[in-house]
């Protein structure tokens, strides 16, 4: 059977799922950590966080000073794989806290991860899918625009547990992207669903959708398409790495 349609998690038990409503990054980041060595230690279930940051910019491992702000917007340094990308209202952010299964295969947890956000659009009604090279959700180039990102994925991987995860612009102000080059890259834009829908389409709409989603493609219920990369004329100039991983 392909290693698609199992699960990718250790544990048999249910994510416990968490909407958090809004709440600050580093708060978020601290109760990831706690869950992390929890699931590490044996002592909690995996568990999924769900919800919206404050504004803020937070920096991965692989950022370069190109990327960051030009006028002095505080940027938060984290321990993601990855590089410069921005959180606030109208994002729908999700964190899951998964013991993966031996052997861990890091880059089939992320196409995980993006299967659900491209089965969440194709619920919608987005026309998306994968770029060769590069991590997350995108809209391919039309009349509207360059090719897009809708979705952006960064993780941590420490002892075989994973934090971190993904972040889908719902109806979020994209104008925060403007002082950063988003996940260093350049040669491309960033979208949201209420931009690609012309209708506003809020947070709470999609966190259903997009629960449910990660839950199935964690389990395999939702396999990894291969018939979701966008097509190109030329691979990407800008690989974007998005995982960082430690015994």
């Amino acid at each position: 059977m392909s290693s698609s349609r199992t699960s990718c998690r250790a544990s048999t038990e249910p994510v416990d799922v968490r909407e958090l409503g809004t709440i600050d990054y580093t708060e978020a980041w601290e109760l990831q950590r706690s869950h992390l060595t929890a699931r590490a230690d044996g002592t909690a279930p995996d568990t999924m966080l769900l919800l919206q940051h404050p504004s803020v910019y937070t920096a991965g491992k692989r950022t370069e000073p190109a990327d960051r702000p030009t006028d002095g917007t505080p940027v938060i340094d984290v321990d993601r794989g990855g590089k410069i990308t921005w959180h606030g209202p109208g994002q729908l952010v999700g964190y899951p806290i998964v013991q993966l299964a031996d052997p861990i295969d890091v880059v089939h947890y992320v196409r995980r991860l993006e299967e659900a956000l491209i089965h969440v659009c194709d619920r919608l009604g987005v026309t998306s899918g994968r770029v060769e090279g590069r991590s997350g959700v995108w809209i391919p180039a039309d009349d509207r625009g360059i090719e897009r990102k809708i979705a952006a994925i960064g993780i941590r991987v420490q002892r075989g547990v994973t934090m971190h995860g993904f972040e889908l612009n719902c109806n979020a102000d994209l104008k925060a992207f403007d002082s950063i080059v988003p996940c260093g890259i350049r040669d491309a834009g960033v979208t949201s669903l209420s931009y690609e829908l012309q209708r506003d389409v809020t947070v709470e709409a999609v966190l259903p959708l997009a629960r449910d989603a990660v839950l199935a493609a964690l389990e395999g219920e939702l396999p990894v398409s291969e018939d979701r990369w966008l097509p190109r004329p030329e691979a990407p100039k800008a690989a974007g790495v998005t995982f960082a991983l430690q015994n």
